[in-house]
């Protein structure tokens, strides 16, 4: 018996065209040019300056990005928090802890980068640091002293106009360079990655530690990944067995690759976020506009750079 011949003959081939169609769109903004500057520790530092060493996630995300620039200037060794000796330095390069081996002097090394054309302006400025502020709370003694519950209330004060070694806790720190960011590049949106676990260092302070992180990046409106939570990396498999660190700290190749890739899928999603679209459960908050409709450059900053306090330079 013959079957009768469908009336939607092309119905799959339309359900196909409908999906896809729905998807062109985050497709498209995913490859939307961007310049990205990146800050952090030891594990960023790893895919060195121009992002193109293997054992740094910094390397994987831009070969999944594919971002129009992306720069590093992460450096091993660096914290968060200051000392009462931190001052700001943009020549000294170490590889270790020290006074001056901090987040706010990458800031001022990103400051006079663009400031002399080495650098584009960037659209994203990723920050990636905390291990060694729970790991070497000993040199850091302040870290702690102000919890996460206390800290979601300094983002309502404007802390830029102190000096680096005003800034001794975590908390204060953190909200400090994120003003100073915001201050400098109004036009970039933040991203925070919390510290990941560590065979070396006390899960519970590497949570303590991220905690106030996320307290602060909430009322900065800074997006930020919980990488203890999300990353490929878990303490009690790397002491068993080093896999994705080579150390217990360090990323691996492996690891790195694992990293680089969520990163990439958690900028997608703040690239191609809608207008009022609800904030992400993997806690991405909610920007306006995206990274998208941002206008080209500041209107009343010929680079598009505030300038520092006459304080803060040199």
């Amino acid at each position: 018996m013959n079957k009768r011949p469908s009336p939607f003959p092309h119905t799959g081939l339309i359900a196909s065209l409908l999906i896809l169609c729905a998807l062109l769109p985050r497709v498209m903004c995913a490859q939307t040019s961007v310049h990205i500057a990146i800050l952090g520790d030891s594990n960023t530092w790893l895919g060195g300056d121009e992002c193109d060493q293997p054992k740094g996630w910094n390397y994987w995300f831009c070969k999944q990005l594919k971002p129009t620039t992306c720069h590093s200037y992460a450096r091993s060794g660096a914290t968060w928090t200051p000392t009462t000796a931190t001052r700001r330095d943009v020549q000294e390069y170490t590889e270790k802890l020290g006074d001056n081996n901090v987040i706010y002097n990458q800031v001022c090394r990103l400051q006079e980068a663009v400031e002399e054309g080495r650098q584009p302006l960037p659209r994203l400025i990723i920050i990636a640091a905390g291990t060694n502020d729970a790991w070497f709370t000993q040199r850091r003694p302040h870290v702690f002293d102000i919890p996460a519950a206390e800290a979601q209330s300094l983002p309502l004060q404007n802390l830029t106009n102190r000096q680096p070694n005003e800034v001794l806790t975590l908390a204060e720190a953190v909200t400090y360079n994120c003003q100073l960011l915001q201050q400098l590049f109004p036009q970039a949106h933040l991203l925070l990655l919390t510290p990941m676990q560590s065979t070396a260092v006390p899960t519970d302070n590497i949570v303590r530690a991220s905690d106030i992180i996320e307290a602060c990046a909430r009322p900065l409106q800074a997006a930020i990944v919980r990488m203890e939570r999300e990353s490929c990396v878990c303490r009690e498999r790397e002491q068993k067995q080093h896999r994705y660190t080579y150390d217990g700290t360090h990323t691996s190749e492996e690891g790195a690759h694992k990293n680089g890739d969520l990163i990439a899928q958690r900028v997608i999603q703040l690239l191609c976020q809608k207008p009022n679209e609800p904030n992400e459960s993997n806690g991405l908050l909610n920007e306006p506009n995206g990274l998208l409709n941002e206008p080209n450059g500041l209107p009343n900053e010929p680079n598009g750079v505030a300038p520092l306090s006459s304080q803060q330079k040199d």
